[in-house]
This record gives C-alpha cells, structure tokens and sequence, in this order.
C-alpha cells in the first residue's frame, strides 16, 4: 500500500470525477434536441425515484467496510472472510430494497406509466452491489477503478448515438445510462478476486455491523433530506422558474466541489488503516499534509468561481440562468465549510469510530436547512436556498470539528498550518486582480475563462513559491530532482 501514490491517485479520482460531470454535459444538448421533454420528464423522475432505494440497499456499508476493512488489507485469508460478510449483509438490504421497491410501484397507480423505466434504473441497485467498489477503495485501486470508467463511459457515448435517435427512444437511454454508470461493476466482481475471496454467507455477525452500518445510515438519510430539501421546497414555496435558477448554481457547484473534493476520498482508506494501527504520529502527518492540500486547492477554487461565476453560467446554461450568479456565489463559499467537514467526518470521526457525533450533526444541519427554508424561500427564492444550504454546512462543520477537536487540534492548530493559510490567503487576492484585470481586457467570455484560470494558476504558484509554501516547494524539489 505504501508504494500506492497519494498523488496519483487524487489526479485518478479527481480526473474520473470530472468524467462523471462531462458524460451528462456532452450527451445532454443532444438528448434534449432528440427526445421530447415529456420523456426527459419520465427519465428523470424514475430516476429520482431509484436513487432513494439505491440509498437504502447501500445504508452506510460503504464506509463502515472502508474503515474496518482496512485494518484487514495485509491478511488476504482475514479480509476475504471480512469482504464476504459484508457484501452477504448488502445483498441481503438489497434484497429488501428491492422487495419495497416492487410494492411501492405495485400500489401506486402513478407509477403505473413509469413501471418499465423504473425497472431499467433499478438495474443500477443490483450492479452497484455486485460491483463491491469499497474493496478497490480499501486497496487503493484507483487506476483501475478510472481506466474502466474511462473505457465505458467512451462505450455509453457510442451506443447513445447509436440507438437514441428518434422520439420514444427515452427507454434505450435509460438503459445506456445504466450501463454508463455501473456496467463495470460485473468487472469489478471478477477482478476483485485478484485481491481476495468473496462469496455469499449466511455467518454474519449481525450484532457488531447492524448497529454501526445503521448509524452511517441515518447520517445519510439526514444529508439526501437537507441537500434534496432545497429543491423540492422551492418547488412548492415559489415556481419552476426558482428551481431552473437553483439547479444551475447548484450543478456548477457541485462540479467544482466534487473535483477540489477528489483528494480527500483517496485519502479516507490510508487513513483508515493508520488509525486502525494506531500509529499516531503517521496519522497525523498524513492528516496534516491532507487539511493544507485542501487549503492550498479549496481558498483560489472558491475566489475564482466567486470572480468568473457570470462566465461559468454563460457557458454551462445561457444568459436565461443568469439570476444564478448570487445563489452560485453563496454556494461557492459552502464549498469550504462542506470538504473539511467531509475531512472530520470520514478522516477523524469515522476511522475513530465516532459516527454518532456525525449523525447528531447531519440531524441538526437538516433540521436547520428545512426550517430557515420554510421562513426565508418565500420572500428570496433561490439565493436563500443557497444560503441555507451555506448555514447547514457550517453547523455541519462546527460540529463535526468540536466532536474531534482532542484528535485533530495539533493538526489544525500548528504553525506549518498557520503559514499555509497566510500564503494561501495572499495568492487568492493574486487570483482576484488577475480575474479582474482579465475580465476588462477580454469581452469574450470562452477567451475571457480560459485565459484568467491560466493566468491566475501561474500568479497564484508564483506568490506561494515567493511565500516559501513548504507544500508547494517540497513538490515542486521533488519535480526537480525527479
């Protein structure tokens, strides 16, 4: 595991996530000229329908296999018994996910004209199961796990073209869609055996995992409520119009804190397993060097996005979505405050097994979000749902913070940390005069975009390298030297 780079594995998981972003943003322009927005309309609300039955067939394994499978990854013979007790209580959620699933959709007579697509999307909770991707994130395959994302999504695209050509063809996306998104997964369940031995077994110790899995759970539960809330309330407490806004702010949002986000996810593994050794002083290296990379990445990520937010709905949507620039500018700070609290969650409190401070947070921030939703929507619209969902993640940040403040506080509070914040601070105005001086030399906004990120990417290097940023010039000797 040690030979496994931190580094490239952020770029795999970062570049895979841009891919998730890309595959919608090239397909969708064709779609919507191709089919009819009625059956865009079916599409998309079978497919929300699924991703509530995908979330109860996952619960919380995931991260509850990430963190205790870890502390297994050196003995194939214990993991492999581990691995197959936690895929058998999968399928056996899977099992009555989908049993809820038939009975939901054999009771309701609006689903009746949905049935047939539905079914297609409910493809996606068996694969997702079978492809037991926390086992190539516990071994931190993520080469693997981006070169076979590349490879079908490249297919996905093929087929779409192919066999999505005319009005009604909505079924065959779906299915495409599908197989875009977890195809793979069959691969993933042979090769998997390359790294241990799975099989179903009925020897589970449901006692030690129902409890843990199911708190993991309810914390998910919580977060899908607060961050679907927004949505869903301003649907009922203004128009259509207030949501068309709100999800372009968000979808930019989203693409940009998923990317800065990718260097945590790989990390959560490597952690995992040196908390599971206690070995504190490895821990908290990795821990420390994992919170400034964040920093180094997340502060000029927040200011560009703040600066060029007009330019990026111009080129996502249209100059009709342009009433999304302050709902995106308030997102754009959420940004922040939601990746480290996905650090003290998944990095700190998970691998320390303190997952009920992380549900007592998820419950409160989603209490908070609904309620401030209710009062301030009527009267702001889409900026107050941004800045609700601002609110909730600082409470969620807060919190999550408090609960691990005894392990993290000689991370946090040291100097190296201080310096890098004071750098990071001085290259992120660096990135504000070069947005500004762009954006008056250059009227087009494709010209215009593509020009400051590069311009405010060398400015801002060249002010942390100035500053002596210790992360920035130990890679930057390492490059060197290479």
């Amino acid at each position: 595991m040690k030979n496994k780079s931190l580094k490239v594995n952020a770029f795999l998981n970062g570049f895979k996530t841009f891919l998730n972003f890309l595959f919608p943003l090239i397909t969708f322009p064709y779609i919507s000229r191709v089919l009819s927005v009625e059956e865009i309309g079916k599409y998309n609300f079978s497919n929300s329908i699924i991703s509530y039955f995908l979330l109860l067939a996952a619960l919380g394994i995931d991260k509850y296999a990430i963190r205790e499978g870890a502390k297994y990854r050196e003995n194939k013979e214990r993991f492999s018994s581990f691995a197959s007790e936690i895929f058998s209580f999968n399928i056996v959620s899977t099992l009555v996910s989908y049993s809820l699933l038939f009975l939901f959709i054999l009771f309701s007579k609006t689903l009746e004209r949905y049935t047939v697509c539905i079914l297609i999307f409910s493809l996606q909770i068996f694969f997702t199961t079978l492809g037991t991707e926390w086992v190539y994130s516990i071994f931190e395959e993520y080469r693997y796990i981006t070169i076979r994302s590349i490879l079908f999504k490249m297919i996905s695209v093929a087929l779409l073209f192919m066999f999505v050509r005319n009005e009604g063809d909505y079924l065959a996306y779906a299915a495409i869609t599908v197989f875009a998104s977890v195809g793979s997964n069959v691969l993933n369940f042979f090769n998997a055996k390359k790294i241990c031995s799975i099989r179903f077994t009925l020897k589970i110790d449901w006692k030690k995992l129902f409890k843990p899995i199911m708190i993991i759970f309810a914390s998910n539960i919580a977060i899908q409520i607060y961050v679907n809330s927004d949505t869903t309330m301003l649907g009922y407490l203004k128009d259509d119009y207030a949501v068309g806004i709100y999800s372009v702010a968000t979808k930019i949002y989203l693409i940009v804190k998923n990317l800065t986000g990718s260097i945590l996810t790989v990390t959560i593994p490597r952690l995992a397993y040196l908390a599971s050794k206690k070995v504190k002083d490895d821990y908290e290296e990795l821990l420390n060097k994992v919170a400034n990379a964040l920093i180094i990445l997340i502060l000029p990520s927040i200011v560009g996005l703040t600066m060029l937010s007009r330019e990026a709905i111009l080129i996502i949507a249209s100059n009709k979505y342009l009433d999304a620039q302050l709902p995106l500018i308030v997102l754009s700070i959420a940004i922040l405050f939601s990746t480290f609290s996905g650090l003290f969650n998944n990095c700190v409190l998970l691998p320390h097994k303190r997952e009920k401070v992380f549900l007592k947070s998820s419950i409160i921030s989603a209490v908070t979000n609904i309620v401030l939703n209710f009062i301030l929507i009527p009267y702001f619209g889409a900026v107050a749902a941004a800045f609700t969902t601002l609110i909730s993640e600082i409470i969620m940040a807060l919190m999550n913070f408090m609960g691990c403040r005894d392990l993290i506080g000689r991370v946090v509070f040291n100097k190296s940390f201080k310096n890098n914040l004071t750098s990071v601070f001085c290259g992120s105005i660096g990135v504000i005069i070069c947005c500004k001086i762009i954006m008056t030399v250059f009227l087009n906004i494709y010209v215009c975009s593509i020009v400051a990120v590069l311009l405010s990417v060398t400015v801002y290097g060249l002010i942390l390298i100035a500053l002596r940023n210790d992360i920035v010039l130990e890679n930057l000797n390492k490059i060197i030297h290479r």
